[in-house]
């Protein structure tokens, strides 16, 4: 009877601890995959972050670029009044000569 009692009580040992070593790697498992996944998301994040300085330096280089442009468009309005006096005063000197 010793024997059948060492056997049952080694025996419930023995789930005993497969039970806790089961879920002592689950555990580690588990913590595991949670730091990668924070590793994943704060890589994303850099990422995204990274991407939304891009696209406000595009939006102040184009808000920049809308500026140049205004200006250059007044400058192209000015010289082409300018170029239609020349001409006028060019037909009005060959009037004149004629």
């Amino acid at each position: 009877m010793d024997l059948t009692i060492l056997t049952a009580a080694v025996s419930v040992i023995a789930a005993i601890s497969g039970i806790s070593l089961g879920w002592i790697g689950r555990a580690r498992s588990i913590k595991r995959d949670t730091e990668q996944e924070a590793g994943k998301d704060a890589y994303l994040r850099a990422d995204m972050d990274y991407i939304k300085r891009g696209v406000d330096e595009v939006r102040l280089e184009q808000r920049a670029q809308g500026q140049r442009f205004d200006l250059l468009s007044e400058r192209v309005t000015r010289v082409e009044e300018s170029a239609k006096q020349a001409h006028h005063r060019l037909n009005r000197l060959d009037g004149g000569r004629e």
